[in-house]
């Protein structure tokens, strides 16, 4: 049975916890980013510890270090994803080029444009 254990981070802590997780063999198994319910940043790094899943959250920070030059796509896709979606940054990872979201389907700061159906079927001469 997996077992997960959350420990809260600092930003500075961030770097130097997935340089020990790499140096010891440790999986990056995930980043995750979400707003919680007070509309804060959080950013939640999880490390495969063999049965246990060692979840490293940063709370109140939209502009973190990236962690790709230590685990490289494994934490590339999952930054620019975070980014692209929540606008959140990490400083030194290239976002030059779009994950999977066109430019016209973003304000510019990392959310995600909603059309209503009815000015979508306007334009598409669907009324």
């Amino acid at each position: 049975m997996q077992t997960n254990t959350k420990i809260s981070i600092t930003k500075d802590e961030i770097v130097p916890t997935a340089r020990k997780m790499r140096d010891e063999g440790r999986l990056l198994i995930m980043i995750h980013g979400h707003l919680d319910k007070d509309s804060r940043p959080v950013i939640t790094y999880d490390y495969s510890l063999g049965a246990e899943v060692a979840s490293y959250e940063v709370v109140g920070e939209s502009v973190v270090p990236s962690i790709e030059p230590i685990y490289s796509a494994a934490a590339e896709w999952a930054e620019r994803e975070i980014t692209e979606l929540l606008g959140f940054t990490f400083e030194g990872l290239d976002t030059s080029e779009r994950l999977f979201l066109a430019d016209a389907m973003m304000d510019g700061q990392g959310q995600i444009l909603v059309t209503p159906i009815n000015v979508l079927r306007e334009k598409n001469n669907l009324n």
